[in-house]
């Protein structure tokens, strides 16, 4: 979600599974008539840093990489089934 603004309305149509009061639905691939209606919250949002660190043993040879990853933070406002 590149170009959603915080407030924005966002609908997610591919559900895999929906409970409903105990009643647990899977889809074969996917739930037909079922969606997700979240709103943004904040809009593409750097997440903590995941430290990787690559080492062989004996060889004298470390590489440490740093990774921040982006993503849109959501609040579920209702699912329809």
């Amino acid at each position: 979600m590149q170009n959603a603004e915080a407030g924005a309305t966002v609908e997610f149509e591919k559900v895999l599974l929906v409970d409903k009061d105990g009643n647990i639905t899977v889809g074969a691939p996917t739930v037909e008539g079922a969606k997700v209606v979240c709103e943004v919250v904040t809009a593409l949002v750097k997440g903590d840093k995941v430290l990787v660190f690559h080492k062989k043993r004996r060889k004298g040879y470390r590489k440490l990489n740093g990774h921040r990853q982006q993503f849109t933070e959501l609040t579920i406002k209702e699912v329809v089934a």
